[in-house]
């Protein structure tokens, strides 16, 4: 059994030798063993060499396919729509702005401010009052007038506070020809009587504010008759009229007057209140804040424009046109409905007033030379970006003055090298002495 087992594992071991081979033969080299493959290494990213390369091949192969593919109609819309969504969103963000200044004004308050409002004064009392004010203080003024004048303030009521001009001169041209006839036919007693139920005097006169005062104050009254023509058994019913009282027939001729008068009458208007004000020379020229009186919108306003805009921004699907912009221009334009201008004298020294935004700068030009010690001397005014303002008759808010602006004030040179040849001496400033007596400091 020991033998046995002895032959096997020679055996064994013969056959793990390997091939056998010729002692002739040359030795072999003994076959190694596979070596385990090595971990694979991790993969670098691309260069930014390469990746440059890439995105050129990329775009490359987009213009190609641009090329063989122009975009359609519907893409073209698209991409219209998102440049008006962008736009409109640039407008939004500035109307937003406009909402919180006009809602949350500053802490600092009045103090921060350029000018502290925009301020009337009254034609009748000579009171400079605010903006907000004005409405109030005229009708009181015209008011306290009846127990003076009562035509006169009747007169002014009429053509006042009736907004619609077109309706005010239909009314007042209806009232001469009643008038008229009285003062022509003054035996004739119908045209001495008015009905107030009258479609036309309806219509044209009783819709207007003042009126009935003006009736009352050059002699009529008012009177009820029955209406003619009715049987005496049935019920009588009665209309109101207007009666001129006898004793005004021995005074036609001021009929005639109030007639004249009434024609001729225009609205009375507030003049607006310029605020001359003289600063000393300051670094805060240019910077300018502004209160709520010289913005045309009020906040509700302003709202709906925002809304109205975004409506039109989700309708639009072409391109804006020359007139579409004009009409945008025109838009801003009447955003501000006045304008605060400050002129800088080569001396430094700044001359500030307020404006209608709709003004000529003629009326800037005329404001300057009264302000002069010697309004002879010509000058011209210089816009921001030292553009020169020689058109008197554009607006301020056609030439972007709106709603404040610094603007320069600039002597003719060859006037100026006359008064040197001359040997005249210039004055200290060119404004009069009694505005430099109040110079203010800007803060």
């Amino acid at each position: 059994m020991r033998k046995f087992f002895q032959e096997l594992k020679a055996d064994l071991k013969f056959k793990s030798a390997g091939p056998g081979q010729k002692l002739s033969e040359p030795s072999r080299v003994p076959r190694e063993k596979p070596k385990a493959e090595a971990a694979p290494k991790p993969r670098q990213g691309p260069t930014d060499e390469a990746q440059m390369a890439a995105a050129a091949a990329l775009a490359r192969m987009e213009l190609r396919a641009k090329a063989k593919a122009p975009m359609s109609q519907e893409a073209v819309r698209n991409q219209v729509r998102k440049e008006l969504m962008a736009e409109a969103a640039a407008s939004d963000k500035r109307l937003s702005a406009e909402v919180k200044d006009l809602t949350c004004p500053d802490k600092d308050g009045a103090a921060a401010l350029s000018v502290s409002g925009v301020y009337f004064i009254c034609p009748l009392t000579g009171a400079v009052v605010r903006k907000d004010q004005k409405e109030k203080h005229l009708r009181e003024a015209i008011q306290s007038y009846f127990s003076v004048d009562p035509v006169a303030a009747s007169i002014m009521e009429i053509h006042t506070f009736n907004k619609d001009q077109k309706k005010v001169r239909a009314g007042v041209e209806t009232i001469a020809k009643y008038l008229d006839n009285i003062y022509l036919h003054p035996e004739e007693e119908k045209y001495r009587k008015i009905k107030l139920q009258n479609k036309v005097f309806q219509e044209r006169i009783s819709c207007l504010e003042g009126i009935h005062r003006f009736f009352q104050a050059i002699g009529f009254e008012t009177k009820t008759l029955p209406v003619p023509g009715q049987g005496k058994e049935s019920k009588q019913t009665t209309e109101e009229y207007y009666i001129l009282r006898e004793e005004m027939l021995t005074k036609l001729e001021d009929l005639r007057d109030y007639k004249e008068q009434l024609l001729s009458s225009e609205p009375v208007r507030a003049q607006l209140d310029r605020q001359l004000s003289v600063f000393k020379p300051s670094p805060e020229a240019a910077r300018f804040e502004l209160p709520n009186d010289f913005y045309n919108l009020t906040v509700e306003e302003i709202k709906r424009e925002q809304h109205l805009r975004t409506e039109a921004v989700e309708k639009a699907s072409m391109l804006r046109t020359r007139a579409m912009r004009e009409k945008e221009e025109q838009r801003e334009m009447r955003k501000y409905n006045y304008t605060l201008l400050r002129v800088r004298f080569p001396d430094g020294y700044i001359l500030q007033g307020t404006f209608y935004a709709w003004e000529s700068l003629s009326v800037l030009y005329t404001f300057v030379r009264e302000a002069l010690r010697d309004d002879w001397l010509p000058f011209e005014l210089l816009g921001p970006g030292g553009l020169k303002l020689t058109d008197e008759n554009l607006a301020f808010n056609e030439c972007g003055l709106v709603p404040a602006a610094l603007l320069t004030l600039a002597w003719d040179a060859a006037v100026m090298a006359d008064v040197q040849a001359a040997g005249e001496e210039p004055p200290a400033s060119p404004l009069k002495p009694q505005l430099l007596s109040r110079v203010q400091t800007l803060s």
